[in-house]
């Protein structure tokens, strides 16, 4: 069978806390591993996404109205759906399974990853990932 839920792959979540949030795939384990028997993936989206910005908002309100909230988590494959759309944002280093051994290295991670999305967001690519899903 072809393997197409690598690393970049836009994917959105079906079940749990962030159904219906978009994330992107930092690593995927198609095996399984020893506490999780079964295949699944590292994924890191966005929580809370970014605001409309307009031309006439202050410098300030711009910033304020750019802010993303990020989580990191690990998913089962049953529950996430792939999408068309690649994010070509090199996460690997920041994310891995260590960052899953304390809360505090967790949130270190989602705060770089925050950082990351943030910066891709301001540049104007991957439009389609920082919209929020209507349905």
């Amino acid at each position: 069978m072809v393997k197409f839920l690598k690393p970049g792959k836009t994917v959105i979540l079906l079940q749990g806390r962030f159904a219906g949030r978009k994330a992107v795939i930092v690593r995927s384990f198609d095996d399984g591993g020893k506490d999780r028997a079964y295949s699944h993936c590292l994924v890191a989206g966005i929580a809370k996404y970014p605001k409309k910005v307009i031309r006439k908002d202050s410098a300030k309100k711009t910033a304020k109205k750019s802010r993303v909230k990020c989580f990191i988590k690990l998913v089962n494959y049953n529950h996430i759906m792939p999408t068309r759309y690649t994010l070509d944002v090199d996460l690997k280093d920041v994310v891995t399974i260590d960052a899953f051994q304390s809360h505090d290295k967790k949130v270190t991670a989602a705060k770089e990853v925050k950082a990351r999305f943030e910066e891709r967001f301001k540049t104007g690519k991957n439009r389609w990932f920082f919209s929020k899903l209507r349905f």
